[in-house]
């Protein structure tokens, strides 16, 4: 049987366990206490016994993105390496144990004061994957982030903005065909727009990859160009962005002409630079040969993931399904797909609306 006691301004419970008994303080309200101690009670009837050994929030995050985020991208892996930093920052030696669902809220509520949606979300998504597993080693007996209401402050960039609208789009596409002869960013601009590939799967492209009789290009690797990602070939983001693209002919066409006149490299990169720290195009050389463009072309800026967003866009205009549109894009489930292409769902909403409407009305002629 669990006792309660208030404590100042927050609440502890007292679960009886063999003559050790199990306390957990600083909870908001008695029904928070009450709710945490009822799960430590279940879990007690099921021979399950909670990790007594207090341990520090940060300590095992880093251990757990040591343990299960080893095959991540050098991107990916700076990002969680970002929100490691912000758990230190924040709750330093502070145990697992001992936070509460309002410790954690005073933590996003903190962090979100000068940061965009994004921002905060990113940082919600790691920190509630690393509980939700603390959860099922045993070290804490519930979730204290569930719940969380995500403040923030900081106004994200428009989702219209992030992207090229169908008009647009061919507009950029014809005018990169005029210009390919000038140089290679040009070519590396339009497999962008083709395929809706990252830029490390771009810039870690060879020739080996391209199949011109099949149409498709191989992508299962990326390319290190910048400090945050490891030296030269490395993973994808996930196993779904390992894949094979089915590529118009047109831009096949190109690259198969460029291959002839290409100079080869060491590694057969195909948007190698031998000026850069990289040895491939940089991706600030490539915003600013895009952001030129289209301003020669007075179509709005987008970068170079832009270019990404502009092709999963331009196919959902077009009624190509999420699901494969998820499957192009080498996301990790269609529910990342969905997310981040709501907008333009709820955009199509209209078109949808006025052609059930046409459907019906056809009958009655």
């Amino acid at each position: 049987m669990a006792s309660f006691t208030k404590r100042g301004k927050t609440w502890q419970y007292t679960v009886s366990n063999k003559g050790k008994p199990i306390r957990k303080g600083g909870f908001a309200t008695k029904k928070e206490a009450q709710v945490a101690a009822a799960e430590v009670e279940m879990n007690l009837q099921r021979g399950i016994i909670p990790t007594l050994r207090e341990v520090a929030f940060a300590d095992y995050f880093k251990k757990w993105i040591d343990l299960y985020k080893m095959n991540i991208s050098g991107q990916t892996m700076y990002h969680y390496s970002r929100s490691l930093k912000v758990v230190e920052d924040y709750f330093g030696d502070t145990p697992l144990q001992r936070i509460t669902r309002h410790d954690y809220q005073a933590f996003i509520n903190a962090y979100g004061s000068t940061r965009s949606k994004e921002t905060v979300d990113k940082l919600n998504y790691h920190c509630r994957a690393c509980v939700r597993d603390a959860v099922e080693d045993m070290i804490i007996p519930f979730d204290f982030t569930r719940k969380v209401h995500l403040t923030y402050t900081v106004k994200a960039k428009r989702s219209e903005d992030k992207h090229l609208g169908y008009n647009d789009s061919k507009a950029l596409f014809q005018e990169l065909v005029v210009r390919l002869d000038t140089g290679l960013g040009y070519y590396l601009l339009l497999l962008g727009l083709s395929t809706g590939l990252r830029f490390g799967e771009l810039v870690g492209l060879t020739r080996k990859d391209f199949d011109f009789e099949e149409c498709t290009i191989n992508i299962d690797k990326t390319w290190g160009y910048s400090k945050n990602s490891p030296e030269g070939f490395g993973p994808t983001k996930n196993e779904e962005s390992i894949r094979v693209l089915k590529v118009n002919q047109f831009t096949m066409d190109c690259f198969k002409k460029l291959f002839k006149r290409l100079p080869t490299n060491i590694h057969q990169l195909v948007f190698f630079s031998q000026a850069s720290k990289y040895k491939v195009i940089s991706n600030a050389n490539a915003n600013k040969l895009l952001g030129k463009t289209l301003t020669d072309l007075g179509i709005k800026k987008v970068n170079m993931h832009g270019l990404r967003h502009t092709h999963a866009s331009v196919l959902l205009y077009q009624k190509v399904s999420m699901n494969y549109v998820s499957e192009r894009l080498g996301h990790k489930d269609v529910e990342t797909t969905w997310k981040t292409y709501s907008h333009i769902l709820e955009e199509m909403r209209e078109q949808d609306e006025q052609a059930t409407v046409s459907i019906f009305e056809s009958m009655a002629v």
